[in-house]
């Protein structure tokens, strides 16, 4: 059963969050890569950076992936990190494990993923572009019985505080 669909975010869109979190321009749109399984009893899709980037012991980075994700509704898609950046390297993800709101696609960032990611360890690492950084896992949700809720998402990253 398919529950959800990886696109590429608009290329106006992913040059203005580089632009926002790097204050730079660059040429890193067509190194997008939708997520995949790397084998068929893989239960996260990887994450691919698109650009190459060092990260030095206790820096934080955020990691604009190019991706955005519609999925039916009651499904949200968790962010984890690789188990390999952890071990070898203690990266982790800033908010330990990402979650991806079904409404999320609509928002006015275009629902584009954002990676935050820091280096716990002791030496730099060094990310290349096309590395697999993170997986992502779809879960169903339930609702409590007394759920009512019919607000709209608006923002994009951190707009619901």
């Amino acid at each position: 059963m398919k529950v959800a669909e990886f696109y590429k975010v608009s290329r106006k869109q992913y040059e203005k969050d580089i632009k926002n979190l790097f204050d730079m321009t660059d040429d890193s749109y067509d190194l997008i890569t939708i997520p995949y399984r790397a084998t068929k009893g893989s239960a996260g899709y990887d994450f691919v950076s698109p650009i190459s980037f060092t990260l030095n012991p206790n820096e934080t980075i955020k990691i604009p992936t190019g991706i955005r994700c519609h999925m039916e509704e009651e499904y949200v898609l968790e962010i984890y990190p690789r188990s390999s950046l952890g071990f070898k390297y203690q990266l982790n993800l800033l908010n330990t494990v990402g979650i991806i709101d079904s409404d999320y696609f609509n928002a006015d960032n275009e629902g584009h993923i954002i990676i935050g990611m820091v280096n716990r360890g002791y030496k730099p690492v060094e990310i290349k572009a096309g590395e697999r950084i993170a997986q992502g896992i779809f879960l169903r949700y339930y609702l409590a019985d007394e759920e009512e809720n019919d607000t709209e998402r608006k923002g994009g990253f951190g707009s619901t505080n």
